[in-house]
């Protein structure tokens, strides 16, 4: 597996080995020792499947307490997930990564504990896969709107994206509960 570093240390963007031929292919979408290898040590305890239209926006979400780890894939379309480090003591507080994935690319990301995270859907619809590293826990779960003027996050969107009543309803990150 191929470990690309992104412009936030701690997101990393993983290339696994396919294998390809006439059939169709193959590959290794989680594999304890490579990821161990490649430096990304999880215990994942679910496994999450969501399906959006074009044009919807997830995010950018976190749980300030049973926080979750995310591996990230996606297995139909394409989508631009992104990673905010909310760790008030990190040198890279407030900046976020934005990446491409697609069912195409057979990347993956992840993103560590400590960040919000959101993607939007760029194909006709997209399916996206995530395994995490705890479990869903609604009381905890806060959101940053997804156009806070001080994260300046380039979406690549040509209309308003559909929003969820609670993405809407996101604060911006100066308001937000975030991690020491």
């Amino acid at each position: 597996m191929k470990v690309i570093r992104t412009r936030l240390p701690d997101v990393l963007l993983l290339e696994p080995r396919v294998f390809g031929d006439a059939r169709g292919f193959f590959f290794e979408s989680w594999n304890e020792r490579e990821f161990e290898h490649a430096g990304l040590r999880a215990r994942f305890v679910q496994d999450n499947h969501s399906r959006s239209e074009k044009g919807v926006l997830r995010g950018l979400h976190y749980q300030i307490r049973q926080p979750q780890g995310k591996l990230i894939r996606v297995v139909a379309g394409e989508i631009f997930d992104v990673a905010v480090d909310i760790r008030s003591s990190s040198p890279t507080f407030g900046r976020w990564e934005g990446v491409r994935l697609s069912a195409e690319s057979h990347q993956l990301l992840w993103v560590p504990i400590g960040f919000a995270h959101g993607f939007c859907v760029l194909s006709e619809f997209a399916e996206v896969l995530y395994k995490t590293t705890d479990f869903y826990t609604p009381e905890y779960e806060r959101c940053i709107l997804w156009n806070d003027p001080e994260l300046h996050i380039d979406w690549p969107l040509s209309d308003a994206p559909t929003l969820s009543a609670k993405d809407a309803a996101g604060v911006r990150l100066r308001d937000a509960e975030v991690f020491p």
